[in-house]
């Protein structure tokens, strides 16, 4: 092997590193948002909840970004096409999610989050010519069996009906959403992606919530803001979403959605971190849940030949 080729191999090497700390670091900080959320949801209705949150969210994403880009990026931006890409794959994504919930269990809406790895792979395969090797797929394999170790998924105790099938289809729009905003969004860099699809994204919820309002449908009802409420409240929208959205659209970036979406279903284990800090138990089937889905993202990105990782410009 020459020389170029082992700075090439060393480079690859650090990417997919890199991809993977970014991707983790992604899923852990939206992690926090689920502790924040339990307790908003017992006086926030969950369509003003979510309409409120991802509007804060966006608008320090916007902020962030001009500050750092100036308002120059903010011209050229493709803002028609980015708020399409985050109303259809974001905001209707997490609006599904709470339907589903509603109609469902957490059970099911924990089981329909944990299949996100099969559309982000499903899409590659069709949309970008993913070749699916022995050791991808057999990563995939032991990614989902850690996910739903890690969720504490009861197969038996899942009932699947319209529920289960909203879930689904809101896991595929958010894997296809994140596809979109780095295959579809070019010239913009990872903040700017994530500012013009979150824009999308307030927008679609906003709307929800306001059909919800004019409908007298529940869970629009906002309570009386305290101290309490208002940190709690900047945990789930400024640091569960807006950090954390701009390093997975970054990760997605470089690893592929795909890959990427690997990581989300240790998002339990990630909360149950959280939980212990804050006194909580040890769980052991979330960390062997973790175990196995690790792995599973190890063995994924193993190399077969000349294969390589799909990544995204």
């Amino acid at each position: 092997m020459t020389d170029l080729s082992l700075t090439q191999t060393a480079q690859q090497n650090a990417d997919v590193l890199k991809g993977n700390v970014t991707c983790v670091a992604a899923v852990a900080f939206f992690s926090l948002g689920f502790p924040a959320a339990e307790i908003l949801l017992q006086s926030w209705g969950a369509l003003s909840l979510i309409a409120v949150r991802n509007a804060l969210g966006a608008i320090l994403i916007l902020l962030v970004w001009l500050s750092f880009e100036g308002i120059r990026a903010a011209r050229k931006a493709p803002w028609l096409r980015g708020i399409w890409i985050g109303a259809l794959g974001f905001g209707s994504g997490s609006t599904l999610l709470v339907f589903t919930q509603s109609l469902t269990d957490p059970v099911v809406t924990a089981l329909a989050a944990a299949t996100m790895p099969v559309s982000g792979v499903a899409l590659e395969v069709v949309l970008d010519g993913r070749r699916l090797t022995f050791w991808f797929v057999s990563g995939v394999v032991l990614v989902l069996a850690g996910g739903f170790i890690a969720t504490g998924i009861n197969l038996s105790d899942a009932g699947f009906g319209l529920g289960a099938v909203i879930g689904l289809l809101a896991s595929a729009l958010f894997a296809w959403g994140s596809r979109a905003t780095v295959k579809n969004l070019p010239g913009l860099s990872s903040l700017g992606m994530t500012t013009v699809t979150s824009i999308g994204m307030m927008g679609f919820c906003i709307a929800a919530y306001c059909v919800g309002v004019f409908f007298e449908t529940p869970g629009t009802n906002i309570p009386v803001i305290d101290t309490k409420s208002v940190g709690l409240m900047i945990v789930y929208s400024c640091v569960a979403l807006a950090i954390s959205q701009v390093l997975w659209i970054r990760g997605v970036g470089g690893l592929g959605i795909g890959v990427a979406s690997f990581h989300l279903n240790a998002a339990p284990f990630y909360v149950m971190l959280i939980l212990l800090a804050m006194g909580g138990d040890w769980n052991w089937q979330q960390a062997i849940g973790a175990a196995v889905l690790a792995t599973g993202v190890i063995v994924a990105q193993r190399r077969n030949g000349k294969s390589k990782t799909v990544a995204t410009p």
